[in-house]
């Protein structure tokens, strides 16, 4: 195990050992133990009382983050020429077809989100082996296989984001940037957190959300009282 750098010895210091603060003041926390030199982001895990090896109790969704989430998305739009001019102006950075298939199949994936249309689909099929190891693959479930692709730009653009609990029930994004304001952070994080809520699945049983944890992307977790999500 490697040891702890003097900021990493600080920034735990500084948080209290066992305590859950409320979602106001693990915020602040989270800010005062940041130490990064850039502007890291903001991230939240949420542990889930669910077993996602049950198809049932499977939690996947999407969210538009009030106030986005702080980057600069990459857009693919895949589609028919007649969707071009109307993708182009709703934001995307790239549009096409044919050619940015080929560009994918030769190793290309300098993008963050790929959407496409239904009838597109077959073709690109092929490039799973590419696409899904990254987590580029469009999907109907994550509103980015769609016939409205100058809709979908549009909500990405603006923060939407996907996620999918992993293996040991926990879900896990970022949800800002360090450089968002307390009240900023705290409107992203509520409206993640009570989408996963609305997500329940009904065969879950006992505690729900069992622990959420806010942090920087250098900073060690701050722990969230549950309770103080909706406060």
């Amino acid at each position: 195990m490697s040891k702890l750098t003097k900021n990493q010895k600080l920034a735990l210091s500084k948080i209290e050992a066992g305590k859950a603060y409320t979602l106001a003041e693990a915020v602040e926390k989270v800010k005062e133990v940041n130490y990064a030199k850039f502007d890291a982001s903001l991230d939240i895990d949420v542990r889930l009382g669910v077993d996602p090896r049950k198809a049932n109790q499977m939690v996947r969704g999407v969210v538009t983050l009030p106030h986005g989430t702080g980057k600069q998305v990459r857009v693919l739009v895949l589609c028919s020429a007649d969707a071009e001019a109307a993708a182009k102006a709703a934001g995307a950075d790239y549009v096409g077809l044919d050619e940015y298939i080929e560009k994918i199949k030769g190793g290309w994936t300098d993008i963050d989100v790929i959407i496409t249309q239904p009838a597109i689909m077959g073709k690109i099929g092929a490039l799973g082996r590419v696409l899904g190891p990254r987590g580029l693959m469009p999907n109907p479930k994550s509103g980015t296989v769609t016939v409205d692709v100058a809709k979908a730009v549009e909500e990405v653009k603006k923060g939407k984001i996907d996620f999918k609990v992993d293996k040991n029930g926990i879900v896990h994004s970022s949800i800002g940037k360090m450089s968002f304001t307390p009240e900023q952070m705290r409107d992203n994080a509520r409206e993640f957190v009570n989408t996963l809520i609305k997500l329940k699945p009904a065969t879950a049983k006992g505690t729900y959300l069992k622990s959420i944890y806010l942090s920087s992307t250098m900073s060690p977790g701050v722990k969230v009282d549950t309770k103080s999500v909706d406060a």
